[in-house]
């Protein structure tokens, strides 16, 4: 199992009952949820892959179970990873859900520009 199939069902369970237009994408070894063609909230392994808006990342990263999400060995101030402590409830996980709606709904993705030739 490369993801936590459970999981993405919880969050899939979730986004309908809130009637979030949303497409589902394997990405990264695991699944995203991609809300207004933004990669929003996924899930790898058993962790929550989650991008939020940069003002709310500095403070999330001060809870416990959240850590910076890092591919390239460079971290980014918007996409995070919750540890399964950190979303054990339904009141926990909606949280996090909504965080990412949040940023489908208002987040600005930095396009690279670019080379002319």
């Amino acid at each position: 199992m490369a993801y936590n199939e459970l999981l993405a069902l919880r969050i899939e369970k979730y986004l309908f009952e809130m009637q979030i237009d949303f497409i589902e994408k394997k990405m990264f070894g695991g699944i995203s949820f991609m809300i207004a063609d933004k990669m929003c909230i996924g899930v790898m392994k058993d962790e929550i892959m989650l991008r939020v808006m940069e003002e709310f990342s500095e403070s999330l990263l001060e809870e416990n179970h959240v850590k910076p999400m890092n591919f390239t060995g460079k971290s980014s101030n918007s996409f995070l990873f919750i540890e399964p402590e950190g979303f054990a409830s339904e009141t926990q996980l909606k949280r996090w859900i909504e965080l990412a709606i949040d940023f489908g709904n208002r987040g600005h993705v930095k396009t690279k520009k670019k080379k002319k030739e």
